[in-house]
């Protein structure tokens, strides 16, 4: 079974480097991150149209170069964090969590009794496919698995003291787009507001004993949210990477032209 390097690192009060994969999801641009030093690889299963089948290669992937896999499932009810732990997930994702009811309810698909109701299999990776002693394989689980809750509404910010109170998952995490879009200001991520929400959030987690983290697009944004109190931030990501390449490469070869042909 393998020890979660996230968890690792939040418990000994440093901060975690998050690379974002969501486009290329064979297995080999996992291991190349890896070999970077990354801590985390961000899976997105909401907004992309793969499915499950590509957590366990990536997986295997991340294991190969001691990263952890975080998947953003798709909020299908309690099998969605199971069977993405089963293929081989350090931690889950869960995005627009707006309330403390569901954030209880997320803790109880996620963990094991007696601190959830999580279903037990025992066969898949996180249990070393049935190697693993049940009852240590019950405890490590538990105790190896980390439960991201996305705040991402309004509503989630209001009520956010409530929900950072609930026992049983890790880090509340900021999703500036769409909080930007909750708050009728689209991407105007310096707004007063969404800074308020920020420093909610923040404060919330300082006050409950949780993490929280948040994207960002630059470095220098990036450490602003780590002197804030951020735990986790992203440093890209594949589509990005993709998009701004193949522009830039566009850019520096639209000065070619056809060949002049000269008169015979």
């Amino acid at each position: 079974m393998t020890n979660s390097r996230v968890l690792r690192k939040l418990r000994n009060d440093d901060f975690v480097r998050v690379a974002g994969i969501g486009r290329v999801t064979d297995p080999w641009l996992c291991e190349v991150v890896g070999h970077f030093g990354f801590d985390c690889v961000w899976l997105d299963l909401e907004h992309r149209t793969f499915g499950p089948e590509t957590i366990g290669p990536m997986s295997l992937a991340c294991r190969a170069t001691q990263m952890d896999l975080m998947v953003r499932i798709l909020k299908t009810g309690y099998d969605a964090p199971m069977r993405a732990l089963e293929a081989g997930a350090n931690g889950i994702m869960v995005p627009h969590c707006r309330s403390a009811a569901e954030a209880r309810q997320w803790v109880e698909w996620m963990r094991f009794p007696p601190l959830g109701r999580r279903g037990m299999d025992g066969a898949g990776v996180d249990a070393d496919y049935m190697l693993a002693n049940m009852h240590e394989y019950l405890r490590h689980a538990n105790e190896e698995t980390f439960l991201v809750l996305q705040i991402e509404d309004r509503e989630a910010v209001e009520c956010i003291d409530e929900m950072a109170a609930v026992p049983g998952f890790d880090m509340l995490f900021v999703g500036p787009g769409d909080l930007s879009l909750s708050y009728g200001v689209p991407f105007q991520f310096n707004h007063p507001d969404v800074q308020r929400a920020y420093d909610r959030v923040a404060n919330a987690a300082a006050r409950h004993g949780k993490f929280w983290g948040t994207t960002s697009g630059t470095p220098e944004a990036a450490q602003r949210e780590i002197d804030r109190g951020a735990q986790m931030v992203t440093c890209g990501a594949d589509h990005v990477f993709l998009v701004q390449g193949f522009q830039n490469s566009f850019e520096q070869f639209k000065t070619l032209h056809a060949r002049t042909l000269q008169p015979a």
